[in-house]
């Protein structure tokens, strides 16, 4: 049984059916006071990189003082638009079971996103999913750009060996980073990228969904 399973959040565990790149620019105008007329691709990224990349396209200067205040307003936003998350979004099928059958076998949980922390506190709290997870164990948009440098990150703060850990995510950039950092992958075919898509990418476990738990269970060795 792993000591730490680690999860990513968009497409893993929830979906917020396009509510996300609503809030996402209008922090992005909030800040910059452009309104945003294209993003950065997102998928297995993390909102550093979204943002230095959707700041070139409109010919905005990076820097990380523009980020840190970017990251202030996209968690404000999310407070502000708890309300909309919870109407427009969903937990994944059987990511709250599988994530409360992890706790019920004492196993720790934390998240590996490119989320910045704000924004991923109220995504989980908003589905009914914090209190599974060990936030302060995790890793976020703040930490890093890469998946290898954030997985790092949470496993230093939880103090666990990557062959102790298993990540579960759904992008090929999960399994990669997961691959880079030592960890187990168990990628799980819920996002854009399917389940042939992730087995190309190096995952020994891909899950079509969640919704099996004694399957999930199964995958993840617990």
């Amino acid at each position: 049984m792993p000591e730490l399973v680690l999860w990513d959040i968009d497409h893993t565990l929830m979906a917020t059916r396009g509510l996300g790149r609503a809030l996402w620019a209008q922090a992005f105008a909030e800040v910059t006071g452009t309104a945003m007329r294209e993003q950065a691709s997102i998928t297995g990224s993390t909102e550093r990189v979204i943002l230095r990349e959707t700041a070139s396209l409109h010919g905005i200067p990076y820097s990380d003082e523009l980020f840190d205040t970017f990251a202030a307003a996209l968690g404000s936003v999310h407070v502000r638009r708890a309300a909309d998350l919870r109407e427009r979004g969903h937990a994944l099928p059987g990511a709250a079971a599988v994530l409360s059958s992890l706790a019920e076998r004492g196993v720790r949980q934390s998240v590996v996103t490119g989320n910045v922390r704000a924004a991923a506190e109220v995504k989980l709290a908003v589905f009914g999913l914090d209190s599974y997870v060990v936030l302060d164990e995790g890793a976020y948009g703040e930490d890093g750009e890469g998946r290898p440098e954030l997985l790092g990150k949470a496993l230093a703060r939880a103090g666990v060996a990557p062959a102790d850990a298993v990540f579960l995510g759904d992008t090929p950039a999960d399994v990669a980073g997961g691959r880079d950092a030592g960890v187990r992958v168990v990628a799980v075919a819920t996002g854009r990228s399917s389940a042939g898509d992730l087995r190309e990418a190096g995952a020994v476990e891909v899950l079509e969904s969640l919704s099996d738990v004694a399957a999930v269970l199964a995958a993840i060795g617990a």
